[in-house]
């Protein structure tokens, strides 16, 4: 072996062996045990960025261990390739979406080659391209054929920039995910698909996914959003009626208003002849469209001067047409008690509208005023009348008793999920596919016609949609009468895309989506690792989409993910300085840190240093993988991704421990060189040493607790370094090899050829000795008059007698005990001896 390790040269030397032995292409044939080890794939932006390269090691570390541990493995690699940077690029480079994707992707694969990830490259998959998106419109069909797709026009979160259509997952604080714009409302024929078909199936399912973190779990079920409530009718002032829907019937004594979206047909009548209710209506659409936008707005109201009558009291409340009203969320119209909604306290406080307590911590607080806040907590009834004295839960009830018996309300069950809204007016995306025909309407597209490519020849010169104004794409004959017809030129949101790739991954047939038998001894992924941010979009849609499949009976697995982690992310220091009046960003590779702070390497000038957060383009707190894995190798950034931080905490990052992993690389080199397979002798407290480690790390790993894994790799590397030449310590150095074969395979690799041994990527787990991992000896305190005196390495399970007589014999506590008379011994077995004197 070299005096050094170069991972310059052992990176690529290996990395080309993998490849050319098919070492990770996982086999469909194969009778082993399978698991299925799956990262969320990234999107082709042009750079693999250091999150990228902690999630990937994660999955990395698993599969490689699962394949040593005797296991078929299933460990792909795809682009979650459509979207708007792409068709951005294309506006803003005058590129092609699909020429500067293709790059990104080709980028993007090399760099994750060159850290070395045991990924089956023969199941790569893009979903811009025709063989993976033509399948997705033949599912969409088949979707479609059972009922579970629709077209219908909807009030619709419009991106006046992006120029497309978002669902309301993918509005942020009322802007659009990815340009920032202010989100608008508009009304357009859309395609949806029935997730609400689904609710009551994905709520319940959740009970069963216990390898999910709380959290996600948790967040799912407040999307879905299931409550029971009452559904009733207010009767007007102007002979009309209102229905209203609410999940607290018991307030309804504190109801001080009504609320209308401005949608609603009560604001639309009311607008016909009155200017000023229309030019309301107009700044609503103008405003907020999600109910988290809508949470923080300013609460705005137009006063209809119509009156609502309460059901119990009669008395007349006013009817206002509301900006935190949306007509998509229950009947469009409210029952407002601003005491006990902090939305409707907001409101009646601008407008001076009465704020009654109806609900209380004690009766006796019944007239405690309000802090500036409602108070949505539970209590008993109070200023309600025939609910005076009971608890919210009786309440409830009583008064859909009431309602139901008096016929003018219903208790209802109502859900916050909404139809999937999957259009998009957009060109790179998967063509929906169907054909609008004047005479047959809308026709599917036969699938014997699949895939609907897209046109190359488009242009970005002009915002909005190209296939749209493509002057051929879009006009075909219809299938079914043959006429004149047009395609539809929405796309499919990408979100379909990732909903089903895992099951591509699995089985990848040229005539289908997916063969039905491969998915059954694949399915579920047995890890998958991603993000937190993807708790609810990407997860809800995949899990629904695997549902919805199973329901046709394309395929028997209903939940896609068994487990799920989500791993934290890599965060680094922000450097700056004042230019001109603004925050001018460095990166890290442009600073010199010292002791006292930073100055940049240009000139010399002192540089702020900032907080440290999530690696960001913007910020330019980001390091380059390929600088890391050029300067240190891809063993030593892999080391430094699984070291120190749980996997599920954020991991700051710093030259000091990327430097520090580099040298451990080569302490372990150094190690390695000391094998003798020659050697002779025992050392029972190593090898016992090596095999609870054997075992502790292989627990570890199955946990995802890396950390603890690195920091007993650690522990046992000191031991073997410390112990005397013996053939448990080669034995050691070889096994040791083994156990960091996953984490830092090229050192591994070049270690393991060394010994003669082949590839270590083919190699087993080592195996666990049971005896050696209980304890055959402990360590027993020796007190004299309470004061510890010596200590013994003794046989575990010795007899009190011969601990004592051992503890006697002692040099240390014979001077201690110094010729006294020994009064009493205290022999605690396996533990203590006690000596009183």
């Amino acid at each position: 072996m070299t005096e050094r390790f170069d991972p310059a040269q052992a990176d690529v030397r290996w990395q080309a062996a993998w490849d050319e032995a098919q070492c990770f292409k996982a086999d469909d044939t194969s009778t082993k045990p399978r698991s299925y080890v799956l990262e969320m794939f990234p999107y082709p932006s042009g750079r693999i960025h250091i999150g990228h390269v902690r999630n990937y090691t994660m999955g990395d570390v698993l599969a490689r261990y699962k394949r040593m541990r005797g296991h078929e493995v299933l460990h792909p690699m795809g682009w979650d390739a459509f979207g708007m940077p792409a068709e951005n690029a294309a506006m803003e480079k005058g590129v092609h979406p699909g020429g500067w994707t293709r790059d990104n992707i080709a980028n993007m694969k090399a760099q994750l080659k060159r850290l070395g990830f045991a990924l089956d490259w023969s199941r790569e998959l893009a979903t811009c391209e025709p063989e993976y998106y033509g399948h997705e419109q033949a599912l969409f069909l088949d979707m479609y054929a059972h009922g579970l797709v629709t077209r219908k026009e909807s009030a619709v979160n419009w991106d006046p920039v992006d120029m497309t259509v978002l669902a309301n997952e993918q509005v942020i604080d009322g802007r659009g995910w990815r340009s920032g714009a202010l989100v608008e409302k508009r009304k357009l024929n859309q395609w949806f698909l029935k997730i609400t078909d689904f609710a009551d199936e994905l709520l319940e399912g959740l009970g069963d996914l216990d390898k999910w973190p709380e959290k996600v779990r948790t967040m799912q079920e407040n999307w879905i959003g299931k409550s029971q409530g009452l559904q009733f009718r207010f009767e007007l002032s102007d002979g009309g009626s209102v229905e209203v829907y609410s999940t607290r019937p018991d307030t309804i004594f504190g109801a001080s208003f009504v609320a209308v979206a401005a949608d609603h047909p009560i604001a639309q009548g009311v607008a016909k002849d009155n200017v000023a209710a229309q030019d309301f209506i107009a700044e609503c659409k103008r405003g907020g469209t999600t109910a988290a936008e809508l949470e923080t707005a300013e609460k705005l109201g137009f006063d209809t001067g119509i009156t609502a009558k309460h059901p119990f009291t009669g008395a007349q409340i006013p009817v206002f047409i509301a900006n935190f009203v949306l007509m998509d969320y229950g009947t469009g119209a409210v029952m407002a008690v601003p005491g006990h909604d902090q939305r409707d306290f907001e409101f009646a406080t601008k407008y001076e509208l009465p704020i009654l307590r109806v609900v209380a911590v004690s009766a006796d607080e019944a007239d405690k005023p309000f802090a500036g806040e409602a108070e949505a907590g539970d209590g008993v009834l109070v200023h309600s009348d025939f609910l005076n004295g009971m608890s919210v839960a009786e309440a409830k009830a009583e008064v859909v008793k009431r309602a139901q018996d008096g016929g003018w309300g219903e208790g209802k069950t109502v859900w916050r999920l909404r139809d999937w809204g999957i259009s998009r007016q957009r060109y790179w995306g998967t063509p929906i596919p169907f054909i609008h025909c004047e005479v047959c309407g809308v026709v599917p597209v036969p699938k014997k016609h699949l895939p609907v490519t897209l046109p190359e020849d488009v242009d970005f010169k002009t915002p909005g949609n190209p296939l749209e104004r493509h002057p051929t794409w879009k006009h075909v004959d219809c299938p079914q009468c043959g006429h004149a017809a047009r395609r539809e030129t929405d796309t499919l949101d990408t979100f379909a895309d990732s909903s089903w790739y895992f099951l591509r991954f699995a089985s990848q047939p040229g005539d289908k989506p997916f063969d039905k038998e491969a998915i059954a001894k694949w399915l579920p992924v047995e890890q998958y690792i991603g993000g937190i941010e993807h708790a609810i979009l990407h997860l809800l849609y995949a899990r629904f989409w695997t549902r919805a499949l199973a329901r046709i009976g394309l395929i028997d697995v209903k939940e896609p993910f068994a487990s799920l982690f989500t791993q934290g992310m890599v965060t680094h220091e922000v450097y700056s300085r004042k230019e001109g009046g603004r925050d001018v960003f460095f990166a890290p590779s442009e600073i010199t840190r010292t002791a006292d702070g930073a100055t940049l390497k240009a000139d010399g000038s002192a540089i702020e240093v900032g907080k440290v957060i999530k690696m960001s383009k913007s910020k330019k707190n980001v390091v380059d993988p390929d600088e890391i894995v050029a300067t240190y190798g891809a063993d030593a950034i892999r080391w430094f991704m699984l070291s120190d931080s749980p996997p599920e905490r954020d991991l700051p990052w710093s030259e000091a421990g990327i430097e520090g992993c580099a040298r451990f690389v080569q302490r372990l080199w150094r190690l390695f060189a000391q094998f003798d397979a020659a050697a002779e002798g025992e050392d029972k407290a190593l090898d016992r040493k090596l095999h609870q480690t054997i075992a502790a790390v292989a627990e570890d790993i199955e946990a995802l607790g890396f950390n603890k894994a690195v920091a007993r790799i650690y522990e046992l590397t000191g031991a073997i370094e410390k112990a005397k030449p013996s053939a448990s310590r080669s034995t050691a150095i070889r096994e040791l090899l083994l156990l960091i074969a996953p984490m830092m395979p090229h050192l591994a690799e070049e270690a393991y050829s060394a010994f003669g041994q082949g590839l270590v990527a083919e190699a087993l787990w080592p195996e666990v000795d049971p005896a050696l991992l209980v304890e055959d000896e402990v360590t027993i305190a020796v007190q004299v008059k309470g004061k510890l005196r010596d200590t013994l390495t003794v046989a575990k399970g010795l007899s009190k007698d011969d601990l004592e007589a051992l503890a006697l014999a002692s040099e240390k506590v014979q001077r201690a005990i110094d010729g006294a008379e020994i009064r009493k011994v205290i022999v605690v077995p396996d533990r203590l001896v006690n000596i009183v004197a």
